[in-house]
């Protein structure tokens, strides 16, 4: 493959094919859960770079079939399903797209923005805020992760129960396809029934069909006012009674509601000494709401402080704090991030990205949970997430003494199928936000229609005969 190497160094130049050294910050996923070797990773610097790296690979592979060369597009290796790092065969091209960071455009009429693919979401909501909008996906690796990452993986954040993932924040994209040519997709049009809709086959399929290279996003006008609270809440049921009262009282600013269980934000308590966490001790579960009011400041507190009044006198809510200034409402969201690094922090633990209807989520805990327990006696869960999307991050955290290397290895398999199974006896899905990558590739076979992954597999055939692009990754041609 040497002259495959020196060929992709004709291209994106010699200091941007690496091969040597500690590649460890494009080869090991997030969560250290694995690390494979790459032949090289390549930087390309702009799409025309990119589509020719495709092609020569492609070509390459045409002439040597049997060679296992193939291509990982990735962003910011932010990732939770091991998608965007390298097997260990060292035969694959780890193609990275953060050279590709530019603001190519905003268009203040249009309501639109278009960006590179690997321009970090933190940049593009500055960028958005300086012009005067709101671009408002938002999730805990913001100031890391990259727009094409977030597209690629459909991402989710806290902002879901307003504007939708990531698909639904995109009008346009630019793709090289697995043959090295590009699909000019970039259109701001918000009505466009010309056929098929492809930038949605692209996004969410996590660089399996093509790589996106840049994408045209939706901008929202800057609120008026946003005001976080944070109420103590009794029980799951009572937190969706109170998610029913906000929609009511808040209507659209409704834009974040998150439930967090009491050993999660015990952890935070225990890892961060230096953060308060309000109301949690007396509280089975605590609820952060986010209210973004295109009216005023006073409208929004006004509205806000009703629906608590409401929810206190319903029941539903036992106590609760209204953030005082953005310093405030700050701390009590950083406390909402925390959690996945204090659970990494009390040891490895085996992650769910789940989500069931609202109206299950209730039964789906309370189910779940007596079957861990009768199973595995002693297993720390850790409930936090998305409770106003029915997005919930079910993590299981081995009992307290016990070797948390030994019991993700020697339980995980166990774990899946009870909390999987559950998903599915509720109307679920086994990944809200987080994608598929290679760690759930194989339950799919389990939890999925076989029409949808016939489906699914034509699909990369036609696109991707020659299975160059993430081999492995969402759906194995082979059943």
């Amino acid at each position: 493959m040497q002259k495959l190497l020196a060929e992709l160094k004709t291209i994106v130049g010699t200091a941007h094919v690496l091969t040597d050294g500690d590649l460890s910050a494009w080869t090991q996923d997030w969560r250290k859960r694995t690390a494979g070797k790459a032949l090289a990773v390549v930087r390309p610097a702009s799409t025309q770079e990119v589509a020719r790296v495709v092609k020569a690979c492609a070509d390459y592979l045409a002439q040597h079939p049997n060679s296992g060369l193939s291509i990982v597009p990735q962003g910011g290796n932010t990732g939770l399903v091991v998608g965007s790092t390298p097997d260990e065969s060292g035969r694959q091209i780890v193609l990275s797209l953060q050279r590709l960071n530019a603001v190519r455009s905003v268009d203040a009429a249009n309501l639109t923005m278009t960006v590179d693919a690997g321009c970090i979401l933190q940049t593009v909501q500055e960028c958005a805020a300086s012009e005067g909008f709101w671009f408002p996906l938002s999730l805990a690796a913001e100031g890391s992760c990259t727009i094409g990452g977030n597209l690629g993986t459909n991402a989710g954040g806290t902002q879901v129960l307003r504007f939708g993932n990531t698909r639904d924040l995109c009008l346009g994209l630019e793709v090289v396809t697995p043959q090295g040519d590009i699909w000019q997709g970039l259109s701001g049009l918000r009505k466009d029934n010309t056929g098929y809709d492809l930038k949605n086959l692209y996004i969410g399929a996590e660089g399996t069909l093509g790589i996106i290279t840049a994408a045209t996003l939706k901008l929202y006008p800057q609120p008026k006012a946003q005001l976080t609270a944070w109420a103590a809440v009794p029980s799951i049921e009572a937190a969706i009674e109170l998610l029913g009262l906000a929609h009511q009282h808040l209507g659209a600013s409704l834009t974040g509601f998150e439930m967090m269980g009491q050993f999660a934000l015990s952890l935070v308590a225990r890892h961060f000494n230096h953060v308060r966490v309000p109301l949690y001790q007396s509280s089975a579960f605590c609820v952060l709401l986010e209210n973004a009011d295109a009216e005023s400041e006073t409208h929004a507190r006004a509205q806000l402080e009703g629906l608590l009044e409401a929810a206190i006198e319903a029941g539903c809510v036992t106590d609760a704090v209204v953030a005082e200034n953005l310093t405030q409402a700050h701390s009590l969201w950083q406390i909402r991030e925390s959690i996945p690094l204090a659970q990494a922090l009390e040891g490895l633990n085996i992650k769910h990205d789940i989500s069931v209807p609202v109206s299950s989520m209730a039964a789906f805990v309370a189910g779940t949970d007596a079957l861990l327990a009768q199973a595995l006696p002693g297993v720390r869960l850790v409930n936090f997430g998305h409770l106003g999307d029915g997005n919930l991050h079910y993590n299981v955290q081995a009992p307290e003494g016990q070797d948390a290397a030994v019991f993700l290895q020697e339980q995980e398999t166990r774990v899946n199928q009870i909390v999987f199974d559950q998903v599915m006896a509720h109307g679920g899905s086994i990944s809200a936000e987080h994608g598929v990558g290679s760690l759930k590739v194989d339950h799919l076979t389990h939890y999925k229609s076989p029409v949808a992954l016939q489906t699914m597999r034509a699909i990369k055939q036609a696109l991707d005969p020659q299975h160059l692009m993430n081999p492995g990754r969402v759906v194995r041609i082979s059943s």
